[in-house]
Protein backbone atom coordinates (compact mmCIF):
# COMPACT_ATOMS: atom_id res chain seq x y z
CA UNK A 1 0.00 0.00 0.00
CA UNK A 2 2.97 2.27 1.03
CA UNK A 3 4.57 2.01 -2.78
CA UNK A 4 0.94 2.38 -4.75
CA UNK A 5 0.90 5.30 -2.60
CA UNK A 6 4.58 6.48 -3.98
CA UNK A 7 3.73 5.90 -6.64
CA UNK A 8 -0.05 7.63 -7.27
CA UNK A 9 2.08 10.99 -5.82
CA UNK A 10 4.61 10.65 -8.41
CA UNK A 11 1.94 10.82 -11.27
CA UNK A 12 0.74 13.70 -9.45
CA UNK A 13 4.20 15.50 -9.30
CA UNK A 14 4.38 14.65 -13.22
CA UNK A 15 1.41 16.52 -14.15
CA UNK A 16 1.37 19.43 -12.23
CA UNK A 17 4.97 19.68 -13.77
CA UNK A 18 3.01 19.60 -17.38
CA UNK A 19 0.48 21.73 -16.58
CA UNK A 20 0.58 25.40 -18.00
CA UNK A 21 1.63 27.72 -15.11
CA UNK A 22 -1.14 30.29 -14.09
CA UNK A 23 -0.79 33.33 -15.85
CA UNK A 24 0.73 35.98 -12.75
CA UNK A 25 -2.06 38.47 -12.12
CA UNK A 26 -1.25 42.56 -12.91
CA UNK A 27 -1.13 44.86 -10.31
CA UNK A 28 -3.80 47.33 -11.01
CA UNK A 29 -2.89 51.36 -11.18
CA UNK A 30 -4.94 53.68 -9.07
CA UNK A 31 -7.36 55.55 -10.58
CA UNK A 32 -7.38 58.27 -8.25
CA UNK A 33 -10.20 60.85 -9.60
CA UNK A 34 -13.48 61.04 -7.75
CA UNK A 35 -16.73 60.34 -9.81
CA UNK A 36 -18.48 63.42 -11.71
CA UNK A 37 -19.74 65.36 -8.94
CA UNK A 38 -24.05 65.36 -9.75
CA UNK A 39 -26.78 63.24 -8.64
CA UNK A 40 -30.60 63.62 -10.04
CA UNK A 41 -33.75 63.23 -8.13
CA UNK A 42 -37.26 64.33 -9.00
CA UNK A 43 -39.73 66.54 -7.13
CA UNK A 44 -43.54 65.87 -9.03
CA UNK A 45 -42.66 66.31 -12.19
CA UNK A 46 -39.56 68.72 -12.26
CA UNK A 47 -35.96 67.16 -12.38
CA UNK A 48 -33.79 68.59 -10.21
CA UNK A 49 -29.83 67.76 -10.12
CA UNK A 50 -27.57 68.59 -7.68
CA UNK A 51 -24.16 70.10 -8.85
CA UNK A 52 -21.01 69.94 -6.54
CA UNK A 53 -18.92 72.73 -6.94
CA UNK A 54 -16.26 71.39 -4.68
CA UNK A 55 -15.93 71.57 -0.92
CA UNK A 56 -13.15 73.73 0.86
CA UNK A 57 -12.17 74.09 4.72
CA UNK A 58 -13.87 76.69 7.06
CA UNK A 59 -12.01 77.53 10.56
CA UNK A 60 -14.05 76.46 13.32
CA UNK A 61 -13.34 79.99 14.91
CA UNK A 62 -15.73 81.21 12.39
CA UNK A 63 -18.44 79.85 14.70
CA UNK A 64 -20.11 82.04 16.78
CA UNK A 65 -22.05 81.67 20.01
CA UNK A 66 -20.73 78.30 20.21
CA UNK A 67 -19.25 76.92 23.77
CA UNK A 68 -15.67 75.46 22.67
CA UNK A 69 -17.03 72.11 25.14
CA UNK A 70 -20.48 72.09 22.94
CA UNK A 71 -18.55 72.69 19.87
CA UNK A 72 -16.06 69.89 20.28
CA UNK A 73 -18.50 67.23 21.21
CA UNK A 74 -20.54 68.19 18.26
CA UNK A 75 -17.63 67.98 15.47
CA UNK A 76 -16.75 65.31 17.48
CA UNK A 77 -19.76 63.19 17.29
CA UNK A 78 -19.64 63.47 13.54
CA UNK A 79 -16.17 62.94 12.97
CA UNK A 80 -15.62 66.82 11.38
CA UNK A 81 -12.29 67.68 11.48
CA UNK A 82 -11.06 70.43 14.06
CA UNK A 83 -10.15 73.53 13.71
CA UNK A 84 -10.48 72.97 9.74
CA UNK A 85 -13.98 71.62 9.07
CA UNK A 86 -14.76 70.49 5.25
CA UNK A 87 -17.97 72.75 3.83
CA UNK A 88 -19.36 71.62 0.41
CA UNK A 89 -20.64 73.93 -1.92
CA UNK A 90 -23.23 72.82 -4.34
CA UNK A 91 -25.81 74.24 -6.55
CA UNK A 92 -29.20 72.96 -8.57
CA UNK A 93 -30.34 72.09 -11.68
CA UNK A 94 -34.24 72.40 -12.21
CA UNK A 95 -35.59 71.19 -15.41
CA UNK A 96 -39.47 72.26 -15.11
CA UNK A 97 -39.87 70.81 -18.71
CA UNK A 98 -40.59 74.47 -19.60
CA UNK A 99 -37.03 76.38 -18.24
CA UNK A 100 -33.80 75.09 -17.20
CA UNK A 101 -33.02 77.03 -14.00
CA UNK A 102 -29.99 76.91 -12.01
CA UNK A 103 -30.03 77.74 -8.18
CA UNK A 104 -26.48 79.24 -7.51
CA UNK A 105 -23.35 79.26 -9.77
CA UNK A 106 -20.62 78.26 -7.23
CA UNK A 107 -17.01 79.89 -6.82
CA UNK A 108 -15.29 79.36 -9.95
CA UNK A 109 -11.44 79.58 -8.71
CA UNK A 110 -12.30 82.99 -6.15
CA UNK A 111 -11.29 80.37 -3.16
CA UNK A 112 -8.67 78.32 -4.97
CA UNK A 113 -8.58 75.07 -7.00
CA UNK A 114 -10.32 73.17 -4.78
CA UNK A 115 -13.73 74.89 -5.88
CA UNK A 116 -15.36 75.78 -9.20
CA UNK A 117 -16.53 72.88 -10.70
CA UNK A 118 -20.13 72.95 -11.32
CA UNK A 119 -19.92 73.91 -14.93
CA UNK A 120 -17.92 70.57 -15.20
CA UNK A 121 -20.52 68.77 -13.62
CA UNK A 122 -23.64 70.32 -15.70
CA UNK A 123 -22.27 69.12 -19.04
CA UNK A 124 -21.36 65.88 -17.05
CA UNK A 125 -24.84 65.38 -15.77
CA UNK A 126 -26.01 65.99 -19.66
CA UNK A 127 -26.30 69.69 -20.01
CA UNK A 128 -24.75 72.53 -21.66
CA UNK A 129 -24.70 76.22 -19.87
CA UNK A 130 -25.97 77.61 -23.09
CA UNK A 131 -29.59 75.74 -22.27
CA UNK A 132 -29.94 77.42 -19.51
CA UNK A 133 -32.21 79.64 -19.56
CA UNK A 134 -32.69 80.87 -15.67
CA UNK A 135 -30.31 81.74 -12.96
CA UNK A 136 -31.24 82.40 -9.58
CA UNK A 137 -29.00 83.84 -6.83
CA UNK A 138 -30.06 82.71 -3.17
CA UNK A 139 -27.49 85.85 -2.58
CA UNK A 140 -24.41 87.89 -3.85
CA UNK A 141 -21.58 86.00 -1.75
CA UNK A 142 -18.76 85.09 -4.14
CA UNK A 143 -19.10 81.10 -3.48
CA UNK A 144 -22.49 81.91 -5.36
CA UNK A 145 -21.86 84.09 -7.98
CA UNK A 146 -18.38 83.51 -8.88
CA UNK A 147 -19.46 80.76 -11.04
CA UNK A 148 -21.35 83.05 -13.51
CA UNK A 149 -17.62 83.99 -15.07
CA UNK A 150 -14.80 85.83 -15.87
CA UNK A 151 -15.52 89.44 -15.84
CA UNK A 152 -13.00 89.17 -19.18
CA UNK A 153 -14.12 86.98 -21.15
CA UNK A 154 -18.09 86.28 -22.21
CA UNK A 155 -20.74 85.04 -19.37
CA UNK A 156 -20.36 81.53 -18.05
CA UNK A 157 -24.57 81.11 -19.27
CA UNK A 158 -24.77 83.25 -22.44
CA UNK A 159 -28.73 82.79 -22.75
CA UNK A 160 -29.37 82.91 -18.49
CA UNK A 161 -31.35 86.01 -17.06
CA UNK A 162 -30.01 86.11 -13.67
CA UNK A 163 -32.27 86.69 -10.85
CA UNK A 164 -31.13 87.97 -7.28
CA UNK A 165 -33.31 89.77 -4.39
CA UNK A 166 -33.05 93.54 -5.25
CA UNK A 167 -32.54 93.74 -1.36
CA UNK A 168 -28.58 91.84 -2.28
CA UNK A 169 -28.99 93.88 -5.40
CA UNK A 170 -28.75 97.16 -3.94
CA UNK A 171 -26.39 96.42 -0.82
CA UNK A 172 -24.01 94.63 -2.89
CA UNK A 173 -23.81 96.34 -5.98
CA UNK A 174 -24.03 100.29 -4.17
CA UNK A 175 -20.73 101.85 -4.04
CA UNK A 176 -21.82 103.63 -0.45
CA UNK A 177 -22.55 100.32 1.15
CA UNK A 178 -18.92 99.15 -0.19
CA UNK A 179 -17.24 102.22 1.22
CA UNK A 180 -19.18 101.73 5.01
CA UNK A 181 -18.02 98.00 4.62
CA UNK A 182 -15.29 96.92 6.63
CA UNK A 183 -11.98 96.67 5.29
CA UNK A 184 -11.46 92.84 4.05
CA UNK A 185 -15.20 92.88 3.27
CA UNK A 186 -14.48 95.37 0.25
CA UNK A 187 -13.31 93.05 -2.70
CA UNK A 188 -16.39 91.13 -2.10
CA UNK A 189 -18.37 93.89 -3.33
CA UNK A 190 -15.91 94.75 -6.21
CA UNK A 191 -16.40 91.42 -6.67
CA UNK A 192 -20.12 91.35 -7.11
CA UNK A 193 -19.65 94.36 -9.10
CA UNK A 194 -17.77 92.91 -11.26
CA UNK A 195 -19.37 89.44 -11.65
CA UNK A 196 -22.56 91.91 -12.49
CA UNK A 197 -21.57 93.93 -15.16
CA UNK A 198 -21.55 91.57 -18.15
CA UNK A 199 -24.82 90.18 -17.45
CA UNK A 200 -26.17 94.17 -17.03
CA UNK A 201 -24.35 95.29 -20.34
CA UNK A 202 -26.70 92.40 -21.99
CA UNK A 203 -29.59 92.91 -20.53
CA UNK A 204 -29.55 89.91 -18.24
CA UNK A 205 -29.61 91.16 -14.79
CA UNK A 206 -32.96 91.32 -12.73
CA UNK A 207 -34.34 91.23 -9.44
CA UNK A 208 -37.31 90.15 -7.74
CA UNK A 209 -39.59 90.71 -4.54
CA UNK A 210 -40.09 88.22 -1.73
CA UNK A 211 -42.79 86.01 -2.85
CA UNK A 212 -41.90 86.46 -6.66
CA UNK A 213 -42.57 83.44 -8.83
CA UNK A 214 -40.09 83.77 -11.29
CA UNK A 215 -40.81 80.76 -13.19
CA UNK A 216 -44.11 78.35 -13.25
CA UNK A 217 -43.53 76.40 -9.68
CA UNK A 218 -40.67 78.54 -8.44
CA UNK A 219 -41.00 80.95 -5.98
CA UNK A 220 -38.35 83.11 -4.08
CA UNK A 221 -39.24 83.06 -0.34
CA UNK A 222 -37.50 85.39 2.15
CA UNK A 223 -34.53 83.98 4.44
CA UNK A 224 -33.31 87.12 5.88
CA UNK A 225 -30.21 87.71 7.75
CA UNK A 226 -27.21 86.05 6.17
CA UNK A 227 -27.02 88.93 3.69
CA UNK A 228 -29.45 91.53 3.22
CA UNK A 229 -31.79 89.83 0.47
CA UNK A 230 -30.61 86.19 1.11
CA UNK A 231 -33.45 83.75 -0.27
CA UNK A 232 -34.53 80.73 -0.53
CA UNK A 233 -36.48 78.94 -3.47
CA UNK A 234 -39.17 77.05 -2.97
CA UNK A 235 -40.40 73.91 -5.75
CA UNK A 236 -43.54 72.70 -6.09
CA UNK A 237 -44.82 70.40 -8.78
CA UNK A 238 -47.35 68.01 -9.01
CA UNK A 239 -47.75 68.49 -4.73
CA UNK A 240 -44.29 67.51 -4.10
CA UNK A 241 -42.07 70.37 -2.37
CA UNK A 242 -38.64 70.95 -2.14
CA UNK A 243 -36.91 73.98 -0.21
CA UNK A 244 -33.25 75.09 -1.46
CA UNK A 245 -32.34 77.07 1.39
CA UNK A 246 -28.90 78.50 0.30
CA UNK A 247 -26.67 79.05 3.22
CA UNK A 248 -29.32 78.42 6.05
CA UNK A 249 -26.05 75.85 7.62
CA UNK A 250 -22.69 75.90 6.49
CA UNK A 251 -21.33 73.28 9.98
CA UNK A 252 -24.53 70.59 9.65
CA UNK A 253 -22.27 68.97 12.54
CA UNK A 254 -22.97 71.80 14.71
CA UNK A 255 -26.18 74.09 13.73
CA UNK A 256 -28.82 71.50 14.04
CA UNK A 257 -28.07 70.60 16.95
CA UNK A 258 -27.26 73.87 17.84
CA UNK A 259 -29.27 76.52 15.51
CA UNK A 260 -28.09 78.93 17.44
CA UNK A 261 -24.44 79.13 16.85
CA UNK A 262 -24.21 81.22 13.33
CA UNK A 263 -20.89 81.93 11.41
CA UNK A 264 -18.89 85.30 11.01
CA UNK A 265 -20.17 85.37 7.02
CA UNK A 266 -23.58 86.59 8.50
CA UNK A 267 -24.74 89.74 7.63
CA UNK A 268 -26.95 89.99 10.37
CA UNK A 269 -26.11 87.27 13.16
CA UNK A 270 -29.41 87.62 14.88
CA UNK A 271 -31.24 87.61 12.11
CA UNK A 272 -29.60 84.52 10.46
CA UNK A 273 -30.50 82.81 13.87
CA UNK A 274 -34.15 83.64 14.17
CA UNK A 275 -34.68 82.78 10.49
CA UNK A 276 -32.58 79.16 10.74
CA UNK A 277 -34.98 78.53 13.66
CA UNK A 278 -37.91 79.21 12.28
CA UNK A 279 -37.22 77.27 9.11
CA UNK A 280 -36.35 74.04 11.01
CA UNK A 281 -38.94 74.18 12.85
CA UNK A 282 -41.05 74.68 9.90
CA UNK A 283 -39.91 72.29 7.88
CA UNK A 284 -39.65 70.08 10.10
CA UNK A 285 -43.06 70.09 10.94
CA UNK A 286 -44.22 69.84 7.25
CA UNK A 287 -41.33 67.12 6.18
CA UNK A 288 -40.71 68.88 3.44
CA UNK A 289 -37.61 68.10 1.05
CA UNK A 290 -34.41 70.56 2.08
CA UNK A 291 -31.30 71.19 0.15
CA UNK A 292 -28.62 73.68 0.75
CA UNK A 293 -25.28 75.00 -0.95
CA UNK A 294 -23.50 73.94 2.13
CA UNK A 295 -24.70 70.80 3.52
CA UNK A 296 -22.32 67.62 2.32
CA UNK A 297 -23.32 66.64 -1.23
CA UNK A 298 -25.38 66.23 -2.74
CA UNK A 299 -27.19 68.39 0.11
CA UNK A 300 -30.38 67.16 0.20
CA UNK A 301 -32.59 65.53 2.99
CA UNK A 302 -34.65 66.10 5.71
CA UNK A 303 -34.96 68.51 8.88
CA UNK A 304 -35.67 65.61 12.20
CA UNK A 305 -37.08 67.67 15.29
CA UNK A 306 -34.70 66.10 18.15
CA UNK A 307 -36.09 67.46 20.93
CA UNK A 308 -37.62 71.07 21.71
CA UNK A 309 -35.23 73.54 19.39
CA UNK A 310 -32.80 70.50 18.44
CA UNK A 311 -32.52 69.34 15.11
CA UNK A 312 -31.23 66.18 12.93
CA UNK A 313 -30.07 66.38 8.78
CA UNK A 314 -31.37 63.42 7.32
CA UNK A 315 -29.66 63.00 3.86
CA UNK A 316 -31.72 61.18 1.02
CA UNK A 317 -30.64 57.85 0.04
CA UNK A 318 -29.10 57.33 -3.26
CA UNK A 319 -32.15 55.96 -5.63
CA UNK A 320 -32.21 55.20 -8.97
CA UNK A 321 -34.73 57.65 -10.88
CA UNK A 322 -37.88 55.81 -12.49
CA UNK A 323 -37.58 54.95 -16.04
CA UNK A 324 -39.20 56.63 -18.76
CA UNK A 325 -43.11 55.68 -18.72
CA UNK A 326 -43.07 54.43 -15.18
Amino acid sequence: MYKSLQRILAVSAALFTLAPAAPALAEAPMVKTQVPGYYRTMVGQFEVTALYDGAIELDTKLLKNADPEDLNRMLARMFVGNPKMQTAVNAYLINTGGNLILVDAGAAKLFGPTLGFVVDNLKAAGYDPAQVDTIILTHMHPDHIGGLGDPAAPPAFPNANVYVSVLDNDFWLSQQAAAAAKPEMQNFFKMARDIAAPYQARGKWRTFADGTEIAAGVRAVKAYGHTPGHSAISIESSGHKLLIWGDIVHSHAVQFALPGVSIDFDFDQNQAIATRRSLMYSLAASKTMVAGMHLPFPGIGHVRADGKGVYAWVPIEYSPLPKPGQ
